[in-house]
């Protein structure tokens, strides 16, 4: 994958998908299996990474706090996605590292732009201030019915805002990931989050290991 017209050394990875997916197991996973394959690797994720990533992610977590605009909550996660661009992504990838993140800026197309009905065209404006042109060398989209990922998510450590959305919300988000992943066949992996943990992790790797492989073949 090339940014800007130039070739990078590093291998990038993302993981989308709704809320219980399983996307923060499974990044954990394929970022133990390319250090098994020799890889630095560089594990991140949004909002979060950094300190201050930390923070607004704090502020997004909160559900009893005051409530946050649309448009706020869309500026706040950029604003943790350019330091996390700017201070682990882009000096991982220079440095030749794999940098598995969990989220990127398809969250925001699919969660603000679609979910919170602020459209793609503001997303997008914000994606080119932010993250200047980056783009992943492989997205997994762990994709799985909206119903069954809140069922999931919810007997997990830490409910967001998220969740207490309607159901058309994460339907919408759901349908905008796929479409996404229609859009960017090359890019995408739409894998299905369903089974054990270990029977999503074979198909992710092997959706990985494709990449590896393409990859050598392109250089």
């Amino acid at each position: 994958m090339t940014d800007n017209g130039h070739q990078r050394p590093g291998l990038f990875v993302t993981f989308e998908g709704l809320d219980g997916s399983g996307k923060t197991t499974q990044a954990a996973l394929l970022a133990q299996r390319l250090r098994a394959q020799g890889w630095d690797v560089a594990e991140t994720a949004e909002p979060g990474g950094t300190r201050l990533g930390a923070a607004i992610r704090a502020l997004l977590l909160e559900t009893d706090g005051a409530p946050v605009s649309p448009t706020a909550e869309m500026l706040l996660f950029f604003a943790a996605r350019a330091q996390n661009v700017d201070e682990i992504i882009v000096p991982a990838l220079q440095a030749g590292k794999a940098v598995v993140c969990d989220r990127f800026s398809d969250s925001s197309l699919a969660y603000q732009g679609a979910g919170r009905e602020l459209g793609e065209s503001v997303v997008l404006d914000l994606d080119r201030i932010a993250c200047r042109g980056l783009l992943p060398d492989l997205t997994i989209l762990l994709d799985i019915e909206p119903e069954v990922g809140l069922r999931r998510a919810s007997g997990g450590p830490v409910l967001d805002r998220m969740h207490g959305e309607s159901a058309g919300f994460h339907r919408r988000v759901r349908d905008a990931y796929l479409r996404l992943a229609e859009r960017e066949p090359r890019r995408f992996r739409v894998i299905a989050a369903a089974g054990s943990i270990a029977e999503v992790g074979a198909r992710v790797w092997e959706a990985a290991a494709a990449e590896l492989a393409a990859r050598v073949h392109r250089v």
